[in-house]
């Protein structure tokens, strides 16, 4: 009978062993090595801490690889990666033993969260240089983010004006009380320390109210004053709108933002402006559902030149998808040339006004019948008692080149192919990194936080590729 292997631990090793040999050759710790290795830090505006005093430093480059792994392998935390540091074989070898402690990481992420965006344009930089971006068809798609504060701590403008008033009243007592112990010891007046949180709380309360205004919410949480309620895909909850555009090629992500709206329609042209940025140029088509549809973003997209495709929305489908009932308004005719509706029996509906709808400021000419007193079909064609409208974009000439285009077959089979070009992306990035909610506070920092998640994603389909020597990544210095 063999020997059974166990554990020798007083054994001792004759030689030393290399930190090299303990990872094997193609571990994406490697590849995370050599990314970081290929960038100028201090260029990219990574802050150096010089002095001759105290400890030694944790050096840019080893940080910024313990948080760039830690988010490729799903570790958000800097607690976390303290400790994945001192117990992950990956981790030891990125840090050559020398486990950072959360502190420095956190001071880190802290005094960099800016160029953290510029992290993610280096890994769009990378895959344009190896040639694994095509230009030919982006997708763009946005979901929503639940924030780190929850829901139920936010509050109605009635409950923030009685906590400021309950506030309010705690403060003066203490004030006096305070005031009268020092009159009594004759010493300078000073704020003790059990005073400073009331005081900070009653700052986050008015900033609160006067967000609560200048917004028209409903409710807000006094610590995330920039977080909105938005529907996601179980319920409402306070959160951030987190948009990306994606490549088809390989799926790398070339844009990325995140904006508190909870509505896509307003970021078409945003979204296409950053790949622009990012890329040099926009790819020969760009696609995105029905959410990103806007008279005014698809008029935008025209005058920048950006070839853009969109699946019909809500009020359209029932244009394109079946007949429309007698009295629909795509029964109704545009008359450009005498600036007028002609309805389905010939009558002609007069421009009265015009109107501005939705955050996006989409602005539309009104056109109203005259004769609805007289018309035997008002009541099959509208219940109004003023008369039937019809709402005209301003930007109708860019919204029917838009739909005409859209009937194309060609266009048919690039709307289907958004799908599988962007959304498999947030299935990655909330199911297999476990990303599904914000850690950090604040519109900034969430950014920045969104910067590293898609830096991360895009660093994982890098590492496809340098693992088969199909990427050589050149280091500086």
């Amino acid at each position: 009978m063999s020997r059974e292997i166990r554990a020798d631990f007083n054994q001792i090793m004759m030689f030393p062993v290399s930190i090299e040999d303990w990872v094997n050759l193609d571990h994406p710790v490697r590849f995370i090595r050599d990314f970081v290795n290929s960038l100028d830090l201090v260029e990219m505006g990574f802050s150096q801490r010089k002095s001759d005093v105290g400890r030694s430093n944790y050096a840019s480059d080893l940080l910024l690889s313990v948080w760039l792994y830690g988010y490729m392998t799903g570790v958000f935390s800097s607690r976390k990666l303290e400790a994945a540091c001192r117990c992950d074989m990956g981790f030891i070898w990125l840090t050559g033993n020398n486990p950072p402690d959360h502190n420095s990481l956190w001071r880190f992420w802290r005094d960099n969260k800016q160029v953290f965006r510029e992290v993610f344009k280096q890994t769009v930089h990378v895959s344009m240089k190896s040639k694994l971006i095509g230009l030919v068809l982006h997708a763009i798609d946005g979901t929503k983010v639940q924030a780190k504060s929850s829901r139920d701590g936010a509050k109605n403008k009635k409950k923030l004006s009685k906590m400021l008033e309950e506030l309010d009243s705690r403060i003066d007592i203490m004030i006096r009380a305070t005031e009268k112990a020092h009159k009594k010891e004759k010493a300078q007046f000073r704020l003790p320390d059990h005073m400073l949180d009331p005081i900070a709380r009653k700052a986050e309360i008015e900033k609160a109210l006067e967000e609560l205004k200048r917004t028209r919410k409903k409710a807000i949480h006094p610590k995330e004053t920039e977080a909105s309620f938005m529907k996601t895909r179980r319920s409402v909850e306070l959160a951030y709108n987190a948009q990306v555009v994606a490549d088809e090629e390989n799926g790398i992500i070339v844009a990325q933002d995140v904006v508190t709206d909870g509505s896509d329609n307003g970021q078409l042209v945003p979204m296409l402006d950053l790949a622009k940025e990012n890329l040099g140029s926009t790819a020969k088509e760009n696609v995105a559902d029905g959410a990103y549809f806007s008279s005014s973003q698809i008029a935008l997209a025209e005058s920048a030149q950006y070839e853009v495709l969109t699946s019909p929305p809500s009020t359209d489908t029932i244009i394109e998808g079946s007949e429309a009932p007698p009295y629909h308004t795509s029964r109704f005719t545009y008359d450009e040339q005498h600036d007028c509706v002609i309805c389905p029996h010939g009558a002609r509906l007069t421009f009265s006004r015009y109107r501005v709808r939705g955050s996006n400021k989409n602005e539309f000419k009104v056109y109203t019948c005259r004769n609805n007193k007289v018309c035997p079909h008002r009541a099959a064609c509208t219940r109004r008692k003023l008369g039937r409208t019809i709402e005209i974009s301003i930007h109708h000439k860019a919204l029917e080149r838009q739909r005409k285009k859209r009937q194309d077959i060609g266009a048919k089979c690039l709307l289907k192919m958004r799908k599988i070009v962007v959304e498999p992306i947030f299935a990655w990035i909330k199911r297999n990194m476990g990303f599904n909610r914000w850690t950090v506070l604040g519109l900034a920092n969430v950014k920045s936080q969104w910067g590293l998640v898609c830096s991360a994603l895009n660093l994982k389909r890098l590492y496809r590729h340098w693992k088969i020597k199909d990427l050589i990544l050149e280091t500086t210095g």
